[in-house]
């Protein structure tokens, strides 16, 4: 393992990554889940952002592990009823929701000098609102950690 600039890098040989995929081609969540929390655990954590899928995660996690990790980005523009899911699921499941936010001052700044929904008016200004509200703090949660696992669909992907 390598450490550049606060974050935890993993380097996975090639061999190896091929190895996995191999291994869990059509294996069922769970036990992709309980291997990445026996090979990393407290190193690894859900990104949540309390979709279905990602609750089904949660669930699953909570069921192998219930002190698994679990955070979620609070961007200061979450509906009541992410929260409210949020609330419940802690509850239901017992497991605890590591929330993280955007820097205080950079949001303050941002709103400041270009307003509310500045997000609206061009691409340029999308990309530095998801960088201040998104981007940074998801960094700051993904530090120090060596797996992180997602609510991501495989056809969901890039």
């Amino acid at each position: 393992m390598e450490r550049d600039e606060g974050k935890c890098l993993v380097k996975i040989p090639v061999e190896r990554l091929d190895g996995l995929r191999a291994r869990f081609r059509g294996a069922p969540p769970e036990e992709v889940l309980r291997w990445a929390l026996s090979e990393y655990h407290p190193d690894v954590a859900l990104a949540s952002s309390f979709s279905k899928e990602d609750i089904v995660l949660i669930a699953m996690m909570a069921e192998v592990r219930p002190d698994a990790r679990v955070f979620a980005l609070d961007t200061g523009r979450l509906h009541e009823e992410t929260y409210m899911a949020a609330e419940a699921v802690s509850r239901k499941l017992g497991v605890r929701i590591e929330w993280r936010f955007p820097d205080r001052a950079a949001v303050e700044e941002l709103e400041r000098t270009k307003g509310l929904y500045s997000f609206r008016e061009s691409l340029e200004n999308r990309h530095e609102c998801c960088r201040i509200r998104k981007v940074e703090p998801l960094q700051r949660a993904l530090s120090g950690l060596r797996a992180w696992v997602t609510g991501q669909r495989r056809e969901q992907g890039l």
